[in-house]
């Protein structure tokens, strides 16, 4: 191998969060996500002149051979790494910052997979291209979420809304729509794998009117597919409104996301809806401009809510 004693990599990643289609996606439903590029994910590597594997990160800082079993998705995906780019297990200093909050689906686990991989292909001057990135990000997804869709590491690594069946498509797709999103992280830690299985219950109990919302959320999301290309705000908001209002009947809300979304409506929010799987977690509400995401944000702060994002929609990356 080559000194690589003086290599340095960067990496970087953003967050991510479902517009639209969370928990129909699961019954062959499409699903919209969009990328957030105020909340990133950084990585940075050093190549050491030891065979010392050091992690250094706001939820864990040592060595990598003693980092926790929440982690072994990354230490599985460095070590491949570590193979298949310098053909040895090499010694090297990783310094993961991330913004992303755990558990709020923004897919930290994936965002933070992504920007790994991109510091560590910059450090070995090696380029990488989106299905090899997504192909190396799966290594990590599949040992911290067991059957991931794919999304979560698309959409880190993509720069417009990615569109997704699953097994069947999973493409980016064009947006022209000049509004703003407020992100809302409800402080309530969300619980997806139960919100799953409440909504399995639901169609077992009432399949009837189950699948009836099932397939509402697949016609709404269809419908924003288009919206998110001609522009039209005011049909994104009702359609969040009345994807919200399925979320609700499908048992994946709580009554305090209700009284936040209610807040919302009435202090300027042309729609908003819960965002990912529910039982807590994060919301999103759509507004026209910035001034009114901010006037929006400060309100929802002073009714509880503790942390808020900002985001345009017109303003994607290059």
């Amino acid at each position: 191998m080559k000194d690589m004693t003086t290599c340095l990599g960067q990496g970087m990643s953003h967050a991510k969060i479902i517009l639209i289609g969370e928990h129909s996606v699961v019954y062959g439903q499409p699903a919209i996500a969009l990328p957030l590029f105020a909340i990133t994910a950084k990585a940075q590597v050093k190549i050491l002149k030891t065979k010392q594997q050091i992690i250094k990160s706001s939820y864990y800082d040592g060595l990598m051979e003693n980092m926790p079993k929440t982690m072994q998705g990354i230490k599985h995906l460095i070590k491949h790494l570590c193979i298949e780019l310098f053909k040895e297990n090499i010694g090297f200093e990783l310094t993961i910052t991330s913004q992303l909050p755990a558990e709020r689906g923004m897919g930290s686990s994936a965002a933070v997979a992504v920007a790994i991989i991109r510091s560590f292909y910059a450090c070995a001057k090696q380029s990488i291209s989106k299905n090899k990135l997504l192909k190396l990000a799966e290594i990590s997804e599949i040992d911290t979420h067991k059957n991931p869709s794919g999304l979560d590491a698309a959409t880190s690594a993509s720069s417009t809304p990615v569109w997704m069946i699953r097994g069947q498509e999973l493409c980016e797709i064009p947006i022209n729509l000049d509004a703003y999103l407020v992100i809302c992280d409800s402080g309530i830690k969300g619980q997806t794998s139960e919100a799953i299985g409440i909504v399995k219950q639901r169609l077992l109990l009432e399949p009837q009117t189950s699948k009836k919302h099932i397939e509402k959320l697949g016609e709404l999301t269809r419908k924003t597919k288009t919206v998110l290309q001609t522009g039209g705000i005011s049909d994104l908001g009702k359609i969040m409104d009345e994807a919200q209002n399925s979320l609700k009947a499908l048992g994946v809300s709580l009554p305090e996301i209700e009284n936040y979304l209610q807040v919302a409506r009435a202090n300027g929010a042309l729609g908003a809806k819960l965002t990912g799987g529910g039982r807590g977690g994060c919301f999103i509400c759509l507004v026209k401009d910035q001034q009114a995401a901010q006037k929006l944000a400060t309100t929802l702060q002073k009714h509880g809510i503790t942390k808020t994002w900002i985001e345009s929609l017109s303003q994607r990356e290059d």
